[in-house]
């Protein structure tokens, strides 16, 4: 499987069966095909059958449960999914260096029961930790950090969605989608000041915006209630010409916002964001055990430079109420 995710270029093998469907479910689904043939991943996982652990003779350690040598790192149950990863980079290390990632499934009793009981959580963080973490702490090197916003470009124009989880950023792109626009991801990207890189990954819609609730399966379910479904009209990146921030309030209406109120709006739902919540110490410890990347992403630099440079809207969502394509139409013109 190859596909290009928060702007790299990226292949999975896995030889667990089980583990290949939980990776499935985390993207969402893509169609099989050959890659380019000048196609040379940038990040590149293998799910291995193997229980052994991953050595760590000659490694330094870094911090309970991580061990290094500047160029291949170990991690040990991986935020608490049963997974342990090996993480080699090349050298020399250049732009286009390959991260390799080796995963096992290695989890205490503990563990492995509450990963049974608890699937669709598990299948949840299986996902994180087996691509989207790898894939984005990749991203990082090019200075570029994780953003829990939607990137949208209609005919009127390309708007980053900014807002806390359950606002109705999903509702609101499912409507433009339906209208012929186009997206990055449901809720994720890696971004700089300038370009939005899309996080592969389905969309996750409440029930009964999905279908009345037909797909009850554990396959569908996700966190919050939501199901999975596919993203149509996905684009690897996008370019925002005006930020846009939802929010609720006592009534709705749309008005100018600062910059750095609508910065914060980006940082704080960033930092908010489930999906996240596990990255930030998966990317330290990688930045101190090896010295790539920032030890903490530039969240706020950059939303704030992003901030600074396009037109900045509030729509304010009243209580009881929801925000549509249609109301959003001033806001894209």
């Amino acid at each position: 499987m190859w596909f290009i995710s928060a702007g790299e270029r990226v292949t999975v093998e896995s030889e667990l069966a089980w583990a290949g469907r939980l990776i499935e479910r985390a993207l969402g689904p893509i169609e099989p095909s050959v890659p380019p043939r000048d196609y040379r991943p940038t990040v590149h996982l293998k799910v291995e059958a193997s229980r052994a652990s991953f050595p760590v003779d000659g490694l330094r350690t870094i911090t309970r449960g991580a061990w290094s040598d500047g160029r291949r790192t170990v991690l040990r149950n991986v935020g608490g999914s049963g997974f342990d990863l090996q993480l080699e980079t090349e050298s020399p290390q250049s732009a286009d260096a390959t991260l390799a990632v080796a995963a096992r499934y290695r989890p205490a009793f503990p563990t492995r029961a509450a990963n049974a009981v608890l699937a669709d959580r598990f299948g949840l963080l299986a996902g994180q930790v087996l691509v989207h973490y790898p894939v984005l702490w990749r991203a990082g090197w090019r200075g570029r950090v994780p953003l829990h916003v939607a990137v949208v470009a209609t005919s009127e124009g390309t708007a980053l969605l900014a807002g806390p989880g359950g606002i109705g950023k999903s509702t609101v792109l499912v409507e433009l989608l339906a209208d012929g626009a186009f997206a990055t991801a449901d809720n994720l990207c890696c971004a700089d000041v300038d370009r939005c890189f899309g996080l592969v990954e389905p969309l996750r819609l409440d029930r009964q915006l999905a279908g009345g609730g037909r797909d009850r399966t554990s396959h569908g379910r996700t966190s919050h209630g939501r199901v999975n479904q596919p993203l149509p009209a996905r684009v690897a990146e996008l370019t925002p010409d005006r930020l846009v921030v939802l929010e609720r309030g006592p009534h709705t209406e749309i008005a100018p916002i600062a910059p750095d109120e609508a910065a914060r709006t980006v940082v704080t739902g960033t930092y908010a964001a489930g999906e996240l919540r596990r990255y930030w110490a998966f990317a330290a410890t990688l930045a101190l055990a090896t010295g790539r990347g920032d030890a903490h992403p530039r969240i706020g630099e950059t939303a704030r430079a992003i901030a600074a440079k396009l037109p900045c809207l509030r729509v304010r969502v009243g209580d009881h109420a929801s925000v549509s394509a249609a109301d959003l139409s001033g806001v894209l013109a």
